[in-house]
């Protein structure tokens, strides 16, 4: 009881600062009169007074976390806080069932960006902001956030950045508190926010818009304020704008760090998964747009060119938005861009999927098992670059591996068992697993996840949290090892 009423205590210091992300979307209710200010000064302190109780309560049991503790309080802070965001929807959106509405919170904080919703053009702004705002919150990380803004806590800031942030970037820090790591990512990560608002308000968008598809584009959310998502506005400009973006948002932000840190590339060319990233996508998008042009479905390479770009790099960096229905492309297409979903996002970054690095090293585990095939005596350590790979981490990453296509597996075959067909079931596993948005068929790019029933919606939901936690943080707690002294 001691233990979870020390969790309770971090979880409620963590609601009553997330209670602060209900500020802006205030300030737009006030600036637009469209009459939902109230709804989030309601849900400021329905946040913060919850929170408040959970701290006061469970005050005399503050100790420092352990590491086991770390990834219970991630997986606290995701269902808890997705289930706080759940009233301005709710409240402000009529009929809007509960099950709707977290999967809507829970789409924006795992930045799926998957939507239930219709009639996005005339939502009320407010609104609007309030999803755009949970894209952008969750792509560096609401636990990262806490910790880079509450070092006071003094109950396990590196635990739970540990259990929140993947890859390599656990085991190099950028400076040598935690807390100025944490808060150094989080500077990076506004400042390019500023620049790719800047940018798409030069491009042509209303500031609201600019703000809004800054946010998914950053967070790699994929929420837009229009049906039609980015088609709305059929402007070149604004896809080469988001293009850019969408890729630095794909790489490492530590490395986006150093460079600026240090004004130079030096940093990306010394990133192993930078330029193979830049490679695949750059390589797909030429690839996909002659094929697009050779079948007939755009008339002109370059047409063909630019919506083959914008689209695959869209759903290859896990971001979600749409410039046209690629559900009516020749099948390869789509496939291949839900494929890239699934292995193309850097680590350190804000997309999901198996991550560049992991597939570089199943990649030369597999030459390394065929080199051994021949040469049965040699010694060849496994490297990516010049750095030598331990056969822990590759023992981990085929461990992830396996736990990613059996979870892809049960979940579509939950999805099929339910009614709903292969192909629609399949893509949209994949799709919210990877954080990427659309899929195929009924959940497609012309289409959303409304026709969905409510198990089918919680399924969906469940495959965005565990792929947005990176799926082992949440396994590890359902084993009984886990939970032994």
């Amino acid at each position: 009881m001691g233990r979870l009423l020390s969790l309770a205590h971090v979880f409620g210091l963590m609601l009553m600062v997330y209670s602060a992300a209900d500020l802006l979307p205030l300030v737009a209710a006030l600036v637009y009169g469209d009459g939902t200010a109230m709804l989030f000064v309601h849900d400021f302190a329905l946040s913060f007074c919850s929170g408040g109780v959970f701290w006061i309560f469970s005050k005399g049991y503050q100790r420092e976390l352990k590491a086991k503790d770390g990834f219970l309080v991630v997986v606290m802070a995701w269902l808890g806080m997705a289930a706080f965001s759940t009233y301005p929807l709710m409240a402000s959106i009529p009929g809007l069932s509960f099950t709707d509405a977290y999967f809507e919170a829970m789409s924006g904080l795992s930045t799926t960006g998957a939507t239930i919703l219709s009639g996005l053009d005339n939502l009320p702004p407010a609104i609007n902001l309030w999803r755009h705002e949970l894209n952008w919150l969750g792509g560096m990380g609401i636990i990262v956030l806490v910790v880079a803004i509450l070092p006071v806590l003094g109950v396990g800031g590196r635990q739970m950045f540990m259990a929140e942030t993947p890859g390599p970037i656990k085991d190099s820090k950028l400076t040598p508190r935690i807390t100025e790591t944490a808060k150094n990512l989080w500077m990076v990560y506004a400042g390019i926010t500023v620049a790719c608002i800047l940018s798409l308000k030069l491009a042509g968008m209303n500031w609201l818009d600019a703000i809004c598809h800054a946010f998914a584009t950053m967070g790699l959310g994929g929420f837009s304020t229009h049906d039609a998502s980015v088609g709305y506005f059929d402007s070149p400009a604004i896809e080469a704008i988001l293009i850019v973006f969408m890729l630095l948002a794909g790489m490492n932000f530590a490395t986006h760090f150093l460079a600026l840190r240090g004004h130079s590339l030096k940093p990306y060319r010394h990133d192993i998964e930078a330029i193979p990233y830049l490679w695949l996508v750059g390589l797909s998008c030429l690839g996909i747009g002659a094929y697009l042009w050779s079948q007939g479905t755009y008339e002109s390479f370059w047409v063909a060119l630019r919506h083959a770009s914008f689209n695959l790099v869209s759903i290859a960096t896990d971001c979600g938005f749409a410039s046209v229905d690629f559900n009516q492309w020749p099948i390869f297409a789509p496939l291949w861009m839900l494929f890239l979903s699934c292995v193309t996002a850097c680590t350190g970054s804000t997309g999901g999927g198996i991550k560049m690095m992991r597939s570089m090293v199943l990649v030369k585990q597999s030459q390394m098992q065929m080199f051994l095939l021949t040469h049965p005596t040699a010694v060849n350590p496994l490297k990516i670059g010049k750095m030598v790979i331990p056969s822990a981490i590759v023992f981990s990453v085929l461990g992830f591996i396996f736990v990613y296509f059996m979870s892809v597996v049960i979940l579509t075959l939950t999805l099929v068992i339910s009614g709903l067909d292969f192909i629609s079931s399949f893509t949209a596993i994949i799709a919210c697993i990877n954080n990427a948005g659309p899929g195929l068929n009924q959940v497609g790019p012309a289409t959303n996840y409304a026709s969905l029933n409510d198990f089918q919606t919680w399924i969906c939901a469940l495959a965005m949290f565990i792929g947005r936690i990176e799926i082992f943080t949440f396994l590890i707690i359902l084993t009984p090892a886990f939970w032994r002294k």
